[in-house]
């Protein structure tokens, strides 16, 4: 992986993409004040060295029939490295789980589950979630509203 140090033009290019992941690279060089060519060399370096893991849509859950958004509180029995490892791995396998976050603190795990309805999530955690090994409890809270759905990272504010 090529190493890349960011630049002006660079967080331009950053926070563009990460805005509109869609922009045209004539477009975007446009914004950025540089000619297209230069600007998809830098995109690809970008990509390259891991500033851009990748693209993709933002989808509406509630449309496709998942009115219902969980954040569960996990707590381990165990937290030695091979059982956080083996949750971690589990958790990856279970589609309804969107993301999965190591805790430092009360609570080993914080996932957020989507679902269909509330009886789909009850099926979920009473079969997988407080079935699964070394899972030792579950706080679950159920999302009301989302007031702040911002993906990524704050390029524009100072570091």
């Amino acid at each position: 992986m090529a190493r890349v140090k960011l630049d002006t033009i660079d967080r331009k290019i950053l926070r563009d993409l990460q805005a509109n992941g869609r922009i045209t690279n004539v477009e975007l060089a446009r914004r950025v004040g540089i000619s297209a060519p230069p600007c998809l060399r830098r995109v690809r370096a970008l990509e390259e060295a891991g500033y851009i893991r990748g693209y993709h849509a933002d989808l509406n859950a509630g449309k496709l029939g998942f009115g219902v958004t969980v954040l569960a509180q996990v707590g381990l029995n165990s937290q030695a490295e091979g059982d956080l490892g083996a949750f971690e791995t589990l958790v990856r396998s279970w589609p309804m789980v969107r993301e999965c976050f190591m805790l430092a603190g009360e609570n080993d795990f914080h996932l957020k589950v989507v679902a269909p309805d509330w009886d789909a999530y009850q099926a979920f955690l009473t079969t997988k979630l407080t079935a699964a090994p070394n899972v030792a409890h579950v706080k679950s809270a159920l999302v009301i509203r989302a007031t702040k759905l911002e993906p990524g990272v704050p390029l524009d504010a100072p570091a």
